[in-house]
């Protein structure tokens, strides 16, 4: 079962994992009741989350099998909780690859006037390619873009076009792959082969490995970036019962 589930992970097109996930989420809950770990989006507790990722950035215990959270979503969650996105009046927000388990909760706030964007997603209002966004300057209050950039040819491009798009005083979070270990991000055109690329960026289909000079990057596309640690910020989280990774931080950028 294991090996079927990793399989169809790797080599079914993305628009049809999307559209299968809602049929997957109706039974796999049943095969994981339990209560050892807690996904705080879906508030469902679990024997334990599904494994993901690619050979290279494997990881055991990750996913939601209801709401299909990772690591990153649920940080996101509680960051989200924390700050004022869900009290703050009218907020227009731009969410691009928007992640099925933040979509139907983002389309019931009132406080949100809620427009998403993909290349291919079937549940995006609007397609596009991220290199040539086709919206007006100082259009959303809120940006979410959460790994994208590690897909595109030019992310310092795409970066530019986010800031073209945002509000003065308006902030996003543009979440990437990051490899700690590295101050510096990798990233070689000439490797081209999906399993060299897996090899390198961690996952087939992507183009660089961002290190810890990714802030510096959205600096440079013009972004004032605050750094949300959770480690300071969210004291008394449970790391182990949500499976959060213990070494992840959201950049917020905010646009000046």
């Amino acid at each position: 079962m294991k090996k079927i589930y990793k399989y169809l992970l790797n080599t079914l097109p993305r628009p049809l994992l999307i559209r299968l996930s809602y049929i997957f989420r109706l039974f796999a809950p049943l095969a994981y009741k339990g209560q050892n770990v807690h996904c705080p989006v879906c508030d469902r507790h679990f024997k334990k989350f599904l494994s993901y990722g690619s050979n290279t950035a494997h990881r055991e215990n990750v996913l939601c099998p209801y709401d299909l959270t990772l690591e990153r979503h649920r940080l996101m969650w509680l960051y989200l909780q924390k700050s004022s996105f869900f009290s703050a009046e009218n907020i227009k927000l731009l969410h691009i690859a928007p992640e099925q388990c933040f979509y139907p909760l983002f389309k019931k706030q009132t406080n949100l006037d809620y427009t998403t964007a993909d290349l291919e997603s079937p549940i995006a209002d609007l397609h596009f390619d991220l290199h040539e966004i086709p919206l007006e300057d100082n259009s959303f209050d809120v940006i979410f873009c959460n790994h994208v950039l590690e897909h595109v040819e030019d992310d310092h491009k795409c970066m530019t076009e986010l800031n073209r798009v945002m509000k003065k005083g308006g902030w996003g979070i543009f979440q990437v792959p990051i490899d700690y270990n590295s101050d510096t991000t990798y990233e070689d055109s000439t490797i081209t082969d999906p399993k060299e690329r897996e090899i390198h960026f961690w996952q087939k289909d992507h183009l660089r490995l961002y290190g810890k000079d990714y802030p510096k990057k959205l600096e440079k596309a013009g972004f004032k970036i605050e750094l949300f640690n959770p480690r300071k910020d969210l004291p008394g989280v449970d790391y182990q019962k949500m499976r959060l990774n213990p070494d992840e931080l959201i950049y917020i950028a905010k646009k000046q």
